[in-house]
């Protein structure tokens, strides 16, 4: 069952791989252009979907994620759209078990686990249909300014990452045009779906030596992993609130956990994964191209 879309944050993220997600499937996807001064229920009217593709910079979030989740709930309600929301695991808290389900408590008492925990209980308390698809850290397939590309890949080519936490322990990641295809097959059925589905996506489970690894397999080269120093973000952080924000949520890198892949399985059987190093190989910058120097004699004309 396809139908018309209305994408929030198009040239974000996760909002560029739903609508290309999407029109794939054969929807009809109509982008929102908040600088162009469209008015939100007006652009979801004759939407069946919206996917709520904002993500404003960690220091933003206390003054505008509640803000823009009031202008989708009315959008929603006034138009009678699903709402699709690429959920996270900050919901959990650091004392959360490791395995992350729907089940679990949402238990985060930080700053940025509360706003998350408030957000998707105002949707639940709305009573509009909503489907949060909850995954781990984004693997993009271009420089998008996430813990992927912006740390730890930087310097693959030259056989070394730089990993934010234990090197034995396990981390949730998920691949965005895979995660954006199991949104649009949400989407389809969200007719047998309850009015707030949360629904976890697996991904890839990957310490940082087998992540590691498989990029060695993805470069073509052997590729050690070093622990990162957070002791420079922490000191930034006296001044930076994105710094601060981003030491709150360390404690991500040193729990081991993982995403329950049952749900997903029940609901999309059919849902294949791309293959871990195919992701990689095409998440990770191009290898640099060498100088090649012109040759004084070979350029010297020929008299």
């Amino acid at each position: 069952m396809t139908g018309n879309v209305l994408i929030l944050g198009g040239s974000g993220r996760f909002g560029r791989h739903a609508a290309e997600a999407f029109w794939n499937a054969g929807w009809r996807v109509r982008m929102f252009d908040r600088a162009g001064g469209m008015d939100l229920t007006e652009a979801a009217l004759g939407m069946d979907v919206i996917v709520n593709g904002w993500n404003p910079a960690y220091p933003d979030w206390s003054r505008d994620v509640p803000r823009l989740t009031e202008q989708v709930i009315a959008a929603a309600q006034w138009t009678g759209a699903t709402v699709l929301v690429p959920g996270n695991v900050y919901v959990y808290g650091d004392t959360a078990p490791a395995d992350f389900g729907p089940d679990v408590p949402h238990g985060a008492n930080n700053a940025l686990g509360r706003i998350r925990r408030d957000m998707e209980e105002a949707y639940r308390a709305a009573g509009v249909q909503t489907i949060v698809l909850r995954a781990g850290d984004f693997i993009d397939t271009e420089a998008s300014g996430n813990w992927f590309d912006k740390i730890i890949v930087p310097r693959v080519h030259s056989g070394r990452i730089t990993y934010p936490g234990p090197l034995d322990a396990a981390h949730a990641w998920a691949y965005l045009p895979d995660m954006a295809r199991a949104a649009v097959g949400l989407c389809e059925m969200r007719d047998t779906l309850p009015v707030f589905a949360d629904i976890p996506y697996a991904g890839y489970t990957l310490s940082g030596a087998e992540l590691a690894q498989a990029l060695g397999v993805a470069v073509g080269r052997d590729v050690t992993a070093k622990r990162m120093a957070w002791w420079p973000i922490r000191m930034a952080g006296l001044v930076s609130p994105m710094m601060r924000a981003l030491t709150e949520m360390r404690y991500l890198w040193r729990k081991p956990h993982r995403i329950d892949p049952r749900p997903m399985d029940r609901l999309l059987p059919g849902h294949v994964q791309t293959p871990l190093v195919a992701a990689l190989t095409r998440a990770v910058p191009k290898a640099p191209q060498p100088r090649v120097k012109a040759d004084a004699k070979a350029a010297a004309p020929v008299s």
